[in-house]
């Protein structure tokens, strides 16, 4: 066989993130000359990337080949899998294709952002099936947390690969019908080269319950408590959640107001197109709840996370112009920490009891991830020749890695990944051929990629340390300097309750700033470097601390 036929039956596998944390899901496949690139999502920070608002996928390898990528297949509408567009479709704008509700939001987003971005967005319904160049893409019904959710099965000469995306197995679904078993299992009997599984929960046993089952919860919470004001933190792109919600506001006859510009605009869409249904005149502006009952009111917010800024921590903090708690409030959080947000949603019930309120939340959240059976089930449904784990941290797929070995596959046939990997995959052989830029982005405000390790450091220090700024006035002509050194501190010390440590501090200065005029020099360098030794071991033998000393020399005018 040619080198030449060998390569065209080759399809590359190339994920550029969601493999080493939870978020940032992307992944690009290529055959031939054709690229297609399933989701584009976002990160939110780790603890310790200290003022960074998102992490973005690394897209170089796309911009590279930008002639060979033909469109972006969103499997659904969560941040994790469609965060990312507006930056990355700024450069690479070529057609995206998504379910109805899927690219309402992905519409809403790129009209908000910054970012101006105008590119096709392309409706698809369960069953289309896309054809770019040497691909065809059908898209598959699931079950998630989020309505339109949808597994791929992405044909190219090399066979059929089925992505699932996050889904979890549902029969009894708020919205629409359960996943579409059937056609995964008419693919998995005509032969399936790979499956690329959400292993998110793959570290829990059982299956995953019901949306509907946190329905029934609602309606015990409404029902015990008719005599007080309810508020509900979820997280916005839950709409089957928003929807029972709602659905146990009219059966105990209250209103209903929305906080949160993510949870109005998502609301609003959804309502739009129909995922969401409610009686006229339910839902009442914000400025409106004042002339009900409290009894009488539902409020549905943002912040189930904890996340600073987000309507229900506002409130928490007193900080909300129109919402406040008040002693016998009843406040649900519906949603699971996750992992890393443990010590802001504790912080955030905290908060939310001093003020008087009853905070509920245990029980009031399933998962839309499938656990180990639901898992097992899929596997042996379709059968995939090669297995690779999907979405998640290294655990989880190691964990599902265990369930298929368990199921019957042998090691070289589960194939582990890292972000950036490129993998080989034909029906004789899978192998990492190369690898790609693949580094999470960061975004702060404005800035895209202009904040790195060396920038994270120093505020990870500052945070720890503090800082330590002496300013002196030198005048460059005579090398004399014309006045006594000024002290600043920031994160350091209080100079009021420190004023003998900073006057010893500026004598140590003083004393640097004569030997440097002694001495005749002209290297300013020199002497910044002189006034830092100096005063760091003053102030490590004072204090046992080492603060980030930053001197400045200006000259006189």
């Amino acid at each position: 066989m040619s080198s030449k036929t060998r390569k065209k039956k080759e399809l590359k596998i190339i994920p550029l993130g969601g493999l080493e944390r939870v978020g940032m899901n992307i992944t690009a496949f290529c055959y031939g000359e054709d690229i297609i690139v399933v989701d584009c999502g976002l990160a939110f920070p780790n603890d310790d990337m200290l003022g960074i608002d998102l992490v973005i996928p690394d897209v170089t390898f796309l911009k590279e080949h930008r002639d060979q990528v033909r469109a972006f297949f969103i499997t659904h509408g969560h941040e994790d899998h469609i965060g990312a567009l507006p930056y990355v479709l700024r450069e690479i704008p070529v057609p995206v294709y998504g379910t109805q509700l899927t690219l309402a939001i992905i519409k809403n987003k790129l009209e908000e952002s910054t970012q101006e971005v105008e590119v096709p967005l392309e409706v698809v319904d369960y069953g289309d099936v896309i054809t770019c160049g040497d691909f065809s893409v059908e898209y598959i019904r699931t079950n998630h947390s989020i309505a339109g959710s949808s597994a791929l099965a992405i044909t190219s000469p090399a066979g059929t690969v089925i992505h699932t995306g996050d889904f979890k197995i549902d029969f009894t679904p708020v919205y629409g019908d359960t996943i579409d078993l059937q056609r995964l299992g008419v693919l998995g009997s005509k032969g399936v080269l790979a499956l690329l599984c959400d292993s998110t929960n793959a570290l829990k046993p059982g299956m995953t319950m019901s949306e509907r089952t946190v329905g029934k919860t609602f309606d015990n919470i409404f029902a015990d408590n008719v005599n007080h004001r309810i508020i509900v933190a979820t997280f916005a792109s839950n709409v089957d959640r928003i929807q029972q919600i709602i659905n146990c506001a009219v059966k105990y006859g209250r209103k209903v107001a929305i906080d949160g510009r993510s949870m109005v605009n998502i609301v609003n869409v959804a309502v739009e197109l129909g995922y969401i249904r409610m009686p006229e005149n339910l839902l009442i502006p914000l400025e409106e709840i004042g002339k009900y009952p409290s009894e009488q009111i539902v409020l549905i917010m943002t912040g189930s996370q904890g996340e600073p800024m987000a309507a229900l921590s506002r409130v928490a903090q007193c900080a909300h112009k129109k919402i406040s708690v008040f002693p016998g409030d009843v406040v649900i959080i519906s949603s699971t920490p996750i992992p890393g947000n443990e010590k802001s949603v504790f912080k955030l019930i905290n908060d939310l009891s001093v003020l008087g309120a009853h905070v509920i939340f245990q029980d009031t959240h399933v998962s839309g991830h499938a656990c180990q059976d639901e898992i097992r089930f899929l596997y042996s449904l379709i059968r995939p020749k090669y297995a690779i784990p999907m979405h998640g941290e290294f655990r989880h797929r190691i964990a599902q890695r265990n369930l298929c070995l368990d199921l019957g596959w042998d090691k070289e046939h589960v194939i582990i990944l890292k972000s950036g990997d490129v993998l080989s995959l034909t029906n004789k052989s899978a192998e990492i051929v190369d690898t790609v830029p693949a580094r999470g982005i960061l975004v702060d405000g404005l800035g895209i990629g202009d904040v790195g390790n060396i920038v994270l450091r120093d505020r990870q220090y500052l945070s720890e340390n503090g800082i330590f700024i002496v300013s002196v006035c030198l005048d460059t002509q005579e090398m004399r300097f014309v006045s006594a050194p000024e002290i600043v501190t920031k994160g350091f010390v209080y100079i009021k309750d420190a004023e003998d440590m900073i006057n010893r501090a500026g004598e140590i200065v003083e004393e640097c700033m004569a030997s440097f005029e002694d001495s005749r020099s002209r290297d300013i360098n020199r002497l910044k470097a002189e006034i830092r030794n100096a005063l760091s071991e003053f102030i490590w033998r004072e204090l046992r601390r080492r603060p980030m000393i930053l001197p400045i020399i200006t000259e006189a005018m």
